[in-house]
């Protein structure tokens, strides 16, 4: 089989980790008391009413071609924290929706994996052999959609507007600091990719995929007995 047919399946495992993600935040955001996702359609499933021309396509495209980690983001679900009880509380469980979901498939993903490791030959040092089997497939996905997931995860929890790290923020800021915050927060999504391009050639290695080494990795390990 051609490398093609691997990476075209983990840009496929990519899809559905978005989806759910993005479904996650609406929904809690609708249990809150807010109506807007919903009214929007944003609670569905369809992967079409989710995508954001550059982090859903253009961004996950570019790494995969480059043989880097494939992640990237949706298009934002909209939210109206007016109709919160609680701000605060309301945009931190409105923004570790997300996360959370990633972290829930990523641990039934690795553990499928580990149940179906013994019944063949599948894993090879730290890598997941598919041997062209469909047991073989089947485990190559799984292994995969457990690490995008994780990706994703930690990814979005990175503290810089819009990622989902930011809503966890107000929660510890005063009235005053939140106040500024908001001024700063429209600027949030030029600093992070400013950040993404620049870092690397300051330091000479990419700040991103460090962190991605220190979080995902060990974690996928844990998760799937594989490493």
């Amino acid at each position: 089989m051609s490398e093609w047919m691997f990476r075209i399946l983990e840009l496929a495992m990519f899809i559905p980790a978005i989806v759910l993600h993005e479904v996650s935040h609406g929904y809690v955001s609708y249990r809150l008391g807010d109506p807007t996702a919903k009214m929007k359609g944003r609670l569905s499933l369809n992967p079409v009413k989710h995508v954001d021309p550059f982090g859903t396509v253009l961004l996950p495209l570019l790494l995969w071609f480059s043989g880097a980690p494939v992640f990237g983001y949706a298009k934002p679900v909209p939210i109206n924290p007016g109709y919160y009880k609680d701000y605060r509380k309301g945009m931190m469980l409105t923004g570790l929706a997300g996360p959370t979901t990633n972290l829930t498939l990523a641990l039934v993903s690795g553990l499928l994996v580990r149940f179906l490791l013994p019944m063949g030959d599948l894993a090879t040092g730290s890598q997941v052999d598919p041997t062209f089997t469909p047991l073989g497939w089947v485990v190559y996905a799984l292994y995969f959609f457990a690490q995008i997931n994780l990706v994703l995860m930690f990814f979005n929890l990175i503290p810089i507007p819009p990622l989902d790290g930011s809503r966890v923020l107000p929660i510890f800021l005063s009235d005053r600091a939140l106040m500024k915050y908001h001024q700063v927060e429209r600027y949030g999504i030029l600093i992070f990719f400013g950040a993404l391009l620049l870092l690397p050639r300051i330091l000479g290695f990419s700040p991103i995929f460090e962190y991605f080494n220190i979080t995902v990795y060990p974690i996928l390990r844990l998760f799937t007995g594989i490493g």
